[in-house]
């Protein structure tokens, strides 16, 4: 693989591991919430009627369907979620984010910004972050 390829996408893996590390560190020490956590509130929050089913809640946070129950029993214990069943589907269930999981995640979200802004955003130019915005849309296309 020539260099600048090679360089793109180690680089790539650098800073995308560097950055969850510190994201997450950040959102356990503020707000006992790891950034795994955070992801399944936010995907909760922002869907229609503040729910997913648990299938569809796995593939968007890349979570293994068995890592995903794990993950919905903890956040469940703490009041964050609440599983629902599904009316038309006997063995599936909803995960539905709570009054206390939406005042979580709104805090939570802060601290998670803030870092975003800091960490990544603000070390970048107006222009790379269009050139990086441009990038992803290429590669998400």
């Amino acid at each position: 693989m020539p260099h600048d390829r090679l360089a793109a996408w180690k680089g790539f893996l650098q800073v995308h591991s560097e950055l969850t590390h510190q994201l997450d560190a950040e959102l356990r020490a503020e707000h006992d919430l790891p950034l795994t956590s955070y992801e399944v509130l936010l995907f909760l929050n922002d869907s229609p009627d503040s729910r997913l089913r648990m299938s569809e809640l796995a593939d968007s946070v890349l979570l293994s369907r068995s890592g995903l129950t794990r993950l919905v029993d903890r956040l469940e214990k703490r009041g964050l979620v609440r599983r629902e069943a599904c009316p038309d589907d006997a063995r599936g269930s909803f995960a539905v984010i709570t009054e206390t999981g939406r005042e979580t995640f709104t805090g939570a979200g802060r601290t998670h910004l803030a870092g975003v802004r800091r960490l990544f955003l603000d070390r970048l130019s107006a222009d790379q972050r269009r050139d990086l915005a441009a990038a992803w849309e290429t590669l998400l296309s």
